[in-house]
């Protein structure tokens, strides 16, 4: 009872008015312990008696009033009827303890009525307690102090009930408001998943989600056709598994340690990184890989997102454009060769000509060398993209082919007075293919001297270390913009700048370059800014060590060309 009574926000009238009878009750029967009857308690004044019939009528009233269509004004009465009762009840010889009683229906009142049932509360126990108990008992004693103090009581305890309440429901609107917006919040985030999930199944692209650990937390359908492919005999939802999957080339089969999701799982993020899965040559599909790190607040690696994308047309198309290319290129070349060759024989007879018809043809043998090299790089280009390059590697040695690759140079460095410099060791020897390793050099330093303006410095250095060696080409040319150098080394890409300088070229020495590095299992690097670029390319170091002429002691070998000094001064 007391529970219903209290879990309601307003109080249930005919149980607030049996437990207050019940109480009443109480008092009669406590003032019965000892020689006292009930007889004696009620005969001795008829205000008690009135007292009980006025609580007796309350509680007829209480249960039998319908009160869900009773007027408001009339529930208010029963707790000033029961104030009232209280006050009769005290007036008898002893005086009885029946004033504490007053707390109930005035708690009663406030619960009711909030701080109008305050006052109401407050009023009627002056009244009903405080007047008729002067009234009746004079002003004098005990019972002066219990005539004042029982109503004062009654009404600080209602107002300290009224605040208890107020903050009480206060409590309830905050909770109820805060659990309002968190089942809005929780149906926002449904929907944001629902959209999230369609997503997720819908787009053309195959999609992961992986842990720290490796382990697999979501992958969505368009991958499951890819793991299919690549693992035929199951997945087994873990990062770095090995199947069916092969590099670029279509023919090596990647490593564990190369596996897109292992090196995601492991914090590494990178883009179009291109692969084969399945084995069969006609179901096969090819595969570029992105991979973005997820983190959390502290930037402690949580896991990762991969993305697949098919590119299996793409990659068929370029290689049906490099086998055109190619077969093109080809074609090209004999009538080059041709054209080249009775070029060199009208040169060779250049004093039986006029001087005017020399110099023509010796702007048609440049222009046919300019042919040459860009039908040469457009085979190369065409055989090494996606493939692995064929490199015959032996003993060479590289100081020499250094040297020769900027002495090719510097014809041009001449004719805009660059200052180009080499820094290399007085013999160094290794094992790697001599032609394409000059090829790289010739690439890289001429793109220096194209890209620097006048009066500028170019930069050749050579050093052999314990495991390896490094060439470095730097340049106080015009910079690489730093959107741009992710796409420095894709074929026939070529920046703004050089577009807008028409500088000659197709962009194709670069991506040659790389690939042939990267065929020596080496690597290639660039840092550039507005003050100049450098690019550092990396090579294992092979030494012949049978040759006792291999020094160490570097050589500075600056090359100076200006036009009152046409010879280079060699300096120790």
């Amino acid at each position: 009872m007391a529970r219903d009574l209290v879990v309601r926000d307003q109080p249930e009238p005919r149980i607030a008015q049996t437990l207050f009878l019940l109480l009443v009750l109480a008092d009669l029967s406590l003032r019965t312990l000892g020689e006292v009857t009930i007889d004696e308690v009620l005969t001795d004044s008829p205000w008690p008696l009135l007292g009980l019939v006025l609580v007796l009528v309350a509680q007829v009233c209480a249960a039998f009033t319908p009160w869900a269509r009773a007027p408001t004004w009339l529930l208010a009465a029963l707790p000033v009827v029961d104030l009232a009762a209280v006050g009769l009840l005290r007036l008898s010889p002893d005086g009885g303890g029946a004033g504490i009683l007053a707390v109930l229906p005035s708690i009663w009142l406030v619960w009711q009525y909030g701080l109008r049932g305050a006052f109401v509360a407050a009023g009627a126990g002056l009244a009903f307690l405080g007047v008729t108990g002067i009234a009746y008992f004079g002003l004098h004693g005990a019972t002066l102090s219990r005539s004042v103090l029982d109503p004062v009581v009654a009404a600080l305890v209602s107002g300290a009930v009224w605040a208890l309440l107020t903050s009480v429901r206060l409590g309830q609107d905050e909770a109820s408001r805060r659990s309002s917006q968190l089942a809005t919040a929780l149906e926002e985030l449904n929907q944001a998943r629902a959209f999230s999930n369609a997503i997720f199944e819908s787009v053309d692209v195959g999609l992961v989600l992986v842990d720290s650990e490796g382990e697999y937390l979501a992958i969505n359908d368009r991958l499951q056709d890819f793991l299919s492919l690549a693992f035929p005999d199951g997945h087994a939802g873990r990062a770095g598994q090995v199947g069916e999957i092969f590099a670029a080339d279509g023919q090596r089969r990647l490593a564990r340690h190369e596996m897109p999701s292992l090196r995601a799982s492991r914090g590494e993020e990178y883009d179009d990184i291109r692969m084969w899965v399945g084995a069969d040559p006609e179901a096969r599909r090819a595969l570029s890989v992105s991979a973005r790190s997820v983190r959390d607040g502290g930037g402690e690696l949580v896991g990762a997102a991969l993305a697949y994308k098919d590119v299996t047309e793409f990659m068929r198309a370029m290689d049906l454009k490099d086998d055109f290319v190619a077969t093109v290129s080809h074609e090209f070349r004999t009538p080059l060769t041709s054209i080249s060759g009775y070029i060199s024989l009208l040169l060779d007879e250049a004093d039986r000509l006029e001087a005017e018809d020399v110099r023509y043809l010796e702007i048609v043998a440049r222009n046919t060398e300019r042919l040459k090299h860009l039908v040469t790089d457009l085979v190369t280009s065409a055989k090494v993209d996606a493939r692995p390059m064929d490199v015959e590697s032996a003993p060479a040695i590289l100081t020499d082919l250094v040297s020769s690759a900027v002495d090719s140079a510097r014809p041009a460095a001449d004719a805009k007075q660059l200052t180009l410099t080499l820094t290399q060791p007085r013999h160094l020897t290794a094992v790697v293919d001599p032609q394409r390793f000059v090829q790289v050099v010739d690439n890289l330093v001429s793109n220096a001297v194209k890209y620097t303006p006048h009066g500028g410095r170019v930069e050749v250095r050579l050093a052999g270390f314990d495991d390896h060696v490094e060439l470095t080409v730097s340049d106080t040319g015009v910079g690489i913009a730093p959107e741009e150098r992710d796409r420095l080394f894709t074929r026939y890409f070529r920046t703004q700048d050089a577009e807008s300088s028409e500088v000659p070229g197709v962009g194709l020495g670069l991506s040659i370059s790389k690939k042939i590095v990267e065929s020596h299992g080496g690597r290639i690097e660039v840092d550039s800014s507005d003050q100049g670029t450098t690019f550092l390319v990396w090579l294992p170091l092979v030494l012949d060590f049978d040759d006792a002429s291999q020094d160490w002691e570097a050589v500075s070998r600056p090359m100076t060309a200006v036009a009152d000094e046409p010879e280079s001064v060699e300096v120790l």
